[in-house]
């Protein structure tokens, strides 16, 4: 052990060392949580509506929750997106342009009982999904 008068560079080379051995500062470090993300970093993304899914509920819930599979126009990566809303579904066609964002649960994971899917459609041809589930606007005709 040197704590000597001037052992302060050795000090700080064995706690930089030392720091590698947590998991979480190593994936930092390497920037693996923006290499392994379909957006690249980006808060939301557009993409291109392939097919309607439905992803069965963890347990204890039994339900069929309705997502969307969608191909990212920057990049080609499919990423599938939960749809908010009651009936959102309906408004959401397949080669409809979507706007898709993170869906909220801890450090950028899954939320509540939806295994396997991080994001959620903001908006359909770029108009709110949220606006047209209440019925204050109506989907555009492309």
């Amino acid at each position: 052990m040197s704590n000597g008068k001037y052992a302060a560079r050795k000090l700080k080379k064995d706690r930089q060392k030392q720091r590698w051995s947590n998991p979480t500062y190593a994936r930092r470090a390497r920037g693996l949580g923006k290499k392994s993300d379909p957006l690249d970093g980006a808060p939301q993304g557009r993409g291109i509506v392939l097919e309607k899914v439905g992803i069965e509920a963890k347990q204890p819930n039994s339900a069929i929750r309705k997502c969307v599979r969608v191909q990212l126009i920057k990049n080609g990566k499919q990423v599938t997106a939960f749809c908010p809303g009651n009936a959102a579904i309906s408004f959401i066609d397949e080669h409809d342009e979507v706007l898709i964002s993170g869906i909220g649960g801890a450090t950028g994971r899954t939320m509540g009982d939806l295994s396997g899917v991080n994001y959620k459609v903001e908006q359909v041809n770029g108009v709110s999904l949220l606006e047209m589930v209440r019925g204050n606007r109506e989907k555009p005709v492309r």
